[in-house]
């Protein structure tokens, strides 16, 4: 199923459409401010087995991600200090993951890896989303390097290669390609461990 919402003003039948699909523990293909993504309920522990097999993600090895709506309940899932909070306040919304040590919050399968990646992309679909599920949308990019740039960018083209795979593939308008800047908060100092679209303010 394809699903065309426009990122301006989306619409609240088809976000409260995908919704549902969420808490019945559905995947879904996304826009977000940089490329598109793959994703589910983040506390829909079936779900993220789901995704990580589908994507060859070993949660013990590999950070998982999730985006938020805001910064107001990130405590829930992550460990943020003062310096840290402030941070992330100037650059999102925006193309950044904050790498932070997870809480107990969390469900086990993130806790393998001990950490977390936060995303608050500057996407009014996706911020929706997070917003009406009122929960974490765990995040993976479906970029891979080896493939043709289309079919990760043009929603039609999307639909086409995961159709068999997911529930639903969101048409947000087409797609970018540079993936979002890494900044592991987890050490003594921020390092930016992937410079992707976003330039960090300090």
């Amino acid at each position: 199923m394809i699903v065309k919402i426009y990122p301006e003003n989306p619409n609240q039948k088809e976000i409260d459409k995908i919704v549902e699909i969420l808490r019945d523990g559905g995947l879904i293909i996304y826009p977000t401010d940089t490329v598109y993504a793959m994703g589910c309920d983040a506390l829909n522990v079936r779900a993220v087995e789901r995704i990580c097999r589908l994507k060859g993600i070993n949660p013990a090895k590999n950070n998982l991600s999730i985006v938020c709506h805001d910064l107001s309940n990130l405590s829930e899932y992550a460990k943020v200090d003062n310096s840290t909070f402030k941070l992330m306040k100037k650059n999102l919304p925006g193309p950044f993951t904050f790498i932070l040590n997870t809480t107990s919050k969390l469900p086990k399968i993130y806790k393998e890896k001990k950490t977390v990646g936060i995303r608050i992309p500057d996407n009014n679909i996706l911020r929706e989303l997070v917003r009406c599920l009122d929960s974490p949308i765990l995040t993976t990019s479906i970029k891979d390097d080896d493939e043709v740039i289309e079919y990760t960018t043009d929603p039609e083209l999307i639909h086409e290669k995961y159709n068999e795979l997911v529930d639903a593939v969101i048409d947000g308008g087409y797609g970018g390609i540079e993936p979002s800047t890494i900044v592991d908060c987890t050490g003594n100092e921020p390092e930016i461990t992937r410079q992707g679209k976003g330039d960090l303010i300090l």
